[in-house]
């Protein structure tokens, strides 16, 4: 039989090999944050300069709300708002896949270079003039480019955590100066569109790209269990990993490959958003109390940081920025604290 059991303070979904087993605590706390995001994800339907109150917002998904009112809730907020919190959830697992194999905090996407390569082939298929479906594909071959060149560079003698981090952050940097000679180079009115969308922006989402990138996230997103065990198995080192009949290596290529595909079609409508893949799965950890990094937690706090990062954003500070810069400033803030805590622990 298959179905939900609880079973030793864990929630076991389904049955055999396959099955997947939650513990209480971490499921409570799943469900608590994602609820949050979602009310952050409702508030943003409501603000704007056309503003729409809770019952406004709810009629226009149950019909009872008409004329203008259910017309900036579902067709100009609601693409941001689902992106928002689709996207910080991609980013969220995708940087809970880093920190668990490399077993290191801080190894995230935009830290190693992924985001940085997913920016490059973005900009490279931006400047030749693609649409948006060549822009997801430049994303993610520029990401998955760079993926390869971290993994091939970092694993002489095997793969340690730090080797692909000081990899990943010497690639990010070159990237970054090619990057910005490829900004130099393009016609003014591309670059400075290009460089605003560097920042990590959501401005630009509509309803022909929010969505079409929602649902490809949605269906990577909903491949992360079938990792998730190997996972596991990998946060206890190679040799405990391969005692338990785990193949290490495959193993690790499709968790890279899965991440790397949801940075990169995240960045190809948002551009480089920072530090959500950073923080998420540390604040997920330490709310669950769990020794590893819970993936779903991770994809929860996530939305609910983009969400709450984009509402600051647009709505709390006088000028209107990228969600971007918010997302660097209570990034930057948490990575300075993360170092100082690390220090303390080995000193």
């Amino acid at each position: 039989m298959t179905g939900v059991v609880f079973a030793n303070r864990r929630i076991v979904l389904g049955t055999g090999p396959g099955r997947i087993a939650v513990p209480v605590r971490t499921a409570i706390v799943t469900a608590a944050v994602f609820i949050v995001a979602v009310l952050l994800g409702l508030t943003a339907l409501a603000l704007g300069d056309y503003p729409v109150s809770p019952a406004e917002v709810v009629g226009s998904f149950t019909g009872s709300t008409e004329g203008l009112a259910r017309t900036a809730v579902l067709e100009w907020r609601l693409p941001r708002a689902a992106s928002a919190v689709v996207f910080g959830a991609a980013l969220g697992v995708a940087g809970a896949v880093f920190q668990t194999f490399t077993r290191n905090p801080l190894a995230s996407p935009d830290v190693i270079g992924l985001a940085s390569g997913a920016y490059t082939g973005m900009l490279l298929t931006l400047i030749a003039g693609g649409g948006w479906a060549m822009l997801t594909l430049g994303s993610l071959g520029g990401g998955f480019a760079a993926a390869v060149a971290i993994l091939l560079l970092a694993s002489r003698d095997g793969l340690q955590g730090f080797r692909f981090i000081v990899v990943g952050i010497g690639v990010s940097a070159m990237l970054a100066a090619f990057n910005t000679w490829l900004l130099l180079r393009a016609e003014l009115e591309t670059a400075l569109f290009a460089a605003a969308w560097g920042a990590g922006s959501l401005n630009n989402v509509t309803e022909d790209t929010g969505w079409p990138a929602v649902w490809v996230l949605l269906v990577l997103l909903a491949a992360v269990p079938f990792v998730s065990r190997g996972l596991r198995q990998l946060d206890l080192g190679d040799d405990a990993a391969r005692a338990t009949g785990a193949h290490t290596t495959r193993v690790r290529w499709v968790a890279v490959a899965l991440a790397v595909a949801l940075v990169s079609v995240t960045t190809a409508v948002a551009g480089p958003v920072s530090f959500i893949a950073l923080a998420a799965p540390q604040i997920a950890r330490r709310l669950t109390g769990t020794a590893g990094i819970p993936l779903s937690a991770s994809a929860a706090t996530g939305a609910a940081l983009l969400i709450a990062s984009d509402i600051v954003a647009q709505h709390v500070i006088p000028l209107t920025v990228p969600v971007g810069v918010v997302t660097v400033v209570v990034g930057g803030g948490y990575l300075i604290w993360l170092l100082a805590h690390e220090i303390r622990k080995t000193a």
